[in-house]
């Protein structure tokens, strides 16, 4: 035997040797095959750079090993013809005992019907043929009866997470390195060794990881290639950016031939399908983000607004079933920037499902408080039970139906001595609103309540055991409560605060509070030998559309987003505001001042100079009571008191041929009609509904 252990080629096959990790159960399947005891043909499919390559090698040594003869044909090395395939692979019809692997198959995929009909049927019984591209083949393959007992499909996913390692470790990527390369490469091989030798060049160099270019356009060139149209394009980007894409999404980001589009990328081979919609190979999202975000920031900002603009509505006109679904997909691109991130590979049904309480319910409520916090919070949990079953919500885990938490939304729009007296909890939320900026008419507070299962390895909680460990912080469970919550804020009306009532809470839920607005009060509710904190946003300061319009400034670190806060007027503060910038309506120095330019009518006035905002609604609102025949006095008097700059109100009543008296019951009148107009619009953000 001939020594090539000093060749080039036997160094390259020992470094990928080394190189290669996992893949036990494929190989299974292989040496089974192998020695008589699989099928005869084994169909190996995945996006690129899954390994499929690396696969056959192990293949093919593995099959040299016990003496069988073995040849490739390459795809991208063969005419896509029958008679260019036929003379490559002529050698497995010598030998019944040959093995012929394809590669690259989707090369020349316009050959599967005639290699399923007319080639691999002349084959010899007990040669084996193993075929690798990035589709799934055909589905006639596995409708034929013939082809049941002789093909097995093998789809090839991602290395498991200790597979991951060990490729790391065979490559020497430092340390500091390993949980940001695998962070972004997953268990994707060709992006885990990409990532791994520009780790090992850096030296770990004492900085956190990151992608560079040469990366990124390296994966992009090999896991996506040549799109058809700048269409195409933008459609794929569209799908990296959001959790999951359907055609109402792409319709609304790309109006045209959105359907054409969504059957493209439904057909990509990196592309997958849920219940939800398609989502791309996480490695391809990671990539096609990085590169739009790099290469075209303002187009990069342009799609994201109008993904966020629809995903936006999504919550807010969602049945309640799909509440926290869409909030998640809302969440979604701010993965990477304190919102809940462990969104990999959850894209249809969850680990825990939500569901209205039911009065047979309330019993395990109650169970399950004592056993989480105690008998004082399990009074609680049952006084609200009874007075409010509508604002509870129950989950159970998916797979065993078993119940593991509850949660509560309580409205509370009323001063109710003998609540304030049940629940301390809800006493400090009403005594903080109360002495910060009281309610005004119509507006409630909303304060969410928590009961999860402790479940300690080992612990028995109401004759049943539990395993695992307590649902706190980023787990599937707090996401999805947590969804529920955001949703509930967003979709509410005329609340005024809301508060989340924890007890104890740990660093990292309280800092995901604080990114979603939420401060913490410093004065601690306490229900038996426990202290909760209460969490606490105005929604009124910072109402829902400002709150979305920061998030959406920080996914891409946009200047100015730390979002002002509005001001939250009484309605005599109100009403004394608007006299007085009537009486300034001509100095536009003085209205700016004005606390009416930090309140919720000027804010609907996005991108204008709030003075000059406040100028124009004031001049309109005086306008618009020309349309009510029964209002044409009122704005007369308002008209050429304050838009004509009359000098004192006796040369006013003098213009007008009105006695004084009757010019001042007019001008009071008018006053008062506008301010009772412009509350209106400040309390529900629509035209004043005028009365009949």
């Amino acid at each position: 035997m001939n020594d090539t252990s000093g060749s080039l080629g036997w160094h390259l096959r020992a470094a990928r040797e080394r190189a290669f990790a996992g893949r036990e159960e494929e190989l299974a399947v292989f040496q089974a095959a192998l020695y008589g005891g699989g099928r005869s043909v084994l169909f190996v499919h995945g996006p690129g750079g899954i390994g499929k390559s690396a696969l056959l090698r192990r293949f093919a040594h593995e099959a040299a090993v016990t003496g069988r003869p073995v040849s490739m044909v390459d795809g991208r090395m063969s005419e896509p013809s029958p008679e260019a395939f036929e003379a490559e692979a002529e050698p497995v019809f010598r030998d019944a005992g040959a093995v012929l692997l394809v590669d690259s198959f989707e090369r020349v995929q316009g050959l599967e019907g005639w290699l399923r009909e007319r080639f691999l049927p002349r084959m010899p019984v007990g040669a084996l043929v193993v075929i690798a591209g990035r589709y799934p083949p055909d589905l006639r393959w596995q409708a034929d009866p013939g082809w049941a007992g002789a093909l097995e499909v093998l789809p090839l996913r991602d290395l498991r997470a200790e597979d991951a390692q060990a490729l790391m470790d065979s490559c020497g990527v430092p340390a500091e390195s390993r949980e940001p390369l695998a962070a972004f490469a997953g268990g994707h091989p060709l992006a885990l060794l990409l990532g791994a030798a520009a780790a090992v060049k850096d030296g770990g160099a004492g900085r956190r990881w990151t992608p560079g270019q040469d990366v990124v356009a390296t994966l992009l060139d090999q896991l996506v290639g040549e799109v058809p149209s700048a269409a195409h394009r933008h459609a794929l980007e569209i799908c990296a950016h959001a959790y999951t894409t359907t055609e109402d999404l792409l319709r609304a980001a790309l109006p045209q031939e959105a359907g054409t589009l969504f059957r493209w990328l439904r057909r990509l081979p990196f592309v997958a399908s849920s219940g939800l919609g398609l989502f791309p190979h996480d490695v391809v999202r990671e990539v096609v983000e990085a590169d739009l975000r790099w290469r075209d920031p303002e187009g990069y900002a342009v799609m994201r607004e109008r993904v966020h603009a629809h995903l936006a509505d999504k919550v807010r006109t969602a049945s309640d079933a799909d509440v926290p679904g869409a909030v998640a997909a809302l969440l979604y691109p701010h993965r990477g920037d304190g919102a809940p991130a462990d969104f990999h590979g959850r894209h249809d049904e969850g680990e825990f499902q939500e569901a209205a309480l039911r009065q047979e319910d309330v019993g395990t409520l109650v169970r399950m408080a004592t056993a989480a916090e105690g008998a004082a919070s399990a009074r609680r949990a049952a006084f609200w039970a009874e007075r409010q079953p509508e604002a509870f919500r129950l989950y159970r885990r998916t797979e065993t139906g078993e119940p593991v938490a509850f949660s509560a939304w309580l409205r509370l729009a009323e001063f109710d001595e003998e609540e304030l007296t049940a629940d301390p909890i809800v006493a400090m939320a009403w005594a903080h609103a109360r002495a910060t900026t009281p309610l005004r008419a119509g507006e409630h507070v909303a304060v969410s309540r928590l009961w999860t299962l402790p479940t300690y390895r080992g612990k028995t909680y109401y004759g049943k055991t539990y395993y695992g460990k307590t649902y706190r912080g980023n787990s599937p469970l707090m996401e999805v409560i947590q969804w529920r919550v955001i949703g509930d804020c967003l979709r509410a009306e005329r609340m005024a605060w809301s508060y989340i009532a924890t007890r104890h809470p740990d660093q990292a839920w309280a800092e995901r509070l604080r990114h979603y607005g939420m401060r913490d009060l410093s004065e601690q509710p306490r229900l038996g030998d426990d202290a909760y904190t209460l969490f606490v946003h105005d929604w009124r300061a910072v109402p829902a559309r400002a709150w979305l319009e920061r998030m959406n400034r920080q996914l891409v670190g946009a200047p100015g987003a730390a979002t002002a806060e509005l001001a939250v007027l009484s309605r005599a503060e109100f009403a004394e505001a608007v006299r007085e910038a009537l009486r300034r309506l001509s100095r536009p120095d003085a209205l700016a001042v004005s606390p009416l330019t930090r309140t919720r009518l000027i804010a609907e006035r996005a991108g204008q100079d709030p003075a000059a905002a406040l100028g124009d609604l004031l001049r309109q609102a005086i306008d618009g009571l020309r349309a009510d025949p029964r209002s044409v006095k009122f704005h007369q008097a308002l008209s050429v008191t304050f838009l004509r700059g009359t000098p004192t109100q006796e040369l006013a009543a003098e213009r007008l041929g009105l006695p004084f008296s009757t010019y001042r019951r007019h001008l009071a009148a008018g006053i008062e009609r506008l301010r009772a107009d412009l509350w209106h619009r400040e309390l529900y953000g629509a035209p004043a509904y005028r009365s009949a």
